[in-house]
């Protein structure tokens, strides 16, 4: 008969450990409400180990937060395929896993968790719209953006931060919807901001080129020309 020997995990390969089973453990409720005592059972070692790893709860949660952020960062990475708007769309359905899986820590650290004010966590936040912004940049395939759309996208990656947070009080609209105008939104700042800016839109008019018939962007001037029609006697 043999028994079974439990791996000692290294330092790193245990700081991960504990890292995923926070993150676990923030995903499901706010990390106030969340103690090392709750972490420290969840990976099966004891408090006082926990903290040979991490001095307190708030340099695991800013770890847990820098794997997390890194996660958020890369749901505006899609494939160049296909347009404008359905590239955006299916950003807008990575970013809405990720809200969708992580709702509590989400909204702690774009609300301010245990580790309000510090400059890590801002540091974070502020790595996260950045690396989105460059994203939509990427998408629509400009470098040098003039001042006008860099308000637009980054007006855009607001919109869609607090969109989320309000969307998780409740899930009062569906997911698909809400998507789905989250990119009409982004097509009407940017026509907006195109007529008063002969550049953006030149810009906008490349980017828009190849949109299909059935795309989001189609489907919004749609919807504008139905709201814009008299209703029928």
């Amino acid at each position: 008969m043999t028994t079974g020997v439990r791996r000692r995990m290294g330092v790193d390969e245990r700081r991960q450990q504990l890292i995923g089973v926070a993150l676990e453990l923030f995903s499901r409720r706010s990390p106030d409400e969340v103690s090392i005592d709750e972490i420290a059972a969840a990976a099966g070692i004891s408090r006082p180990l926990v903290y040979h790893y991490f001095p307190g709860k708030l340099s695991l949660y800013e770890a847990a937060l820098q794997r997390a952020s890194d996660d958020l960062a890369g749901r505006f990475m899609v494939s160049a395929e296909g347009s404008l708007g359905s590239r955006l769309l299916r950003v807008m359905r990575r970013f809405f896993d990720f809200v969708d899986d992580h709702g509590p820590g989400f909204a702690a650290l774009m609300r301010g968790g245990p580790a309000v004010g510090s400059s890590t966590t801002n540091a974070l936040v502020d790595g996260v719209r950045q690396a989105a912004y460059l994203q939509i940049l990427s998408h629509m395939n400009v470098q040098n953006p003039p001042a006008r759309l860099e308000l637009v996208i980054r007006s855009w990656i607001s919109l869609v931060e607090s969109t989320a947070l309000i969307w998780l009080d409740g899930r009062r609209i569906p997911r698909g919807e809400l998507e789905r105008q989250l990119v009409h939104d982004f097509a009407a700042l940017a026509a907006v901001s195109a007529a008063y800016d002969e550049e953006l839109s030149e810009l906008l008019r490349r980017s828009l080129r190849n949109e299909p018939g059935d795309g989001p962007f189609s489907d919004l001037v749609v919807r504008l020309i139905a709201l814009a029609s008299p209703p029928a006697s």
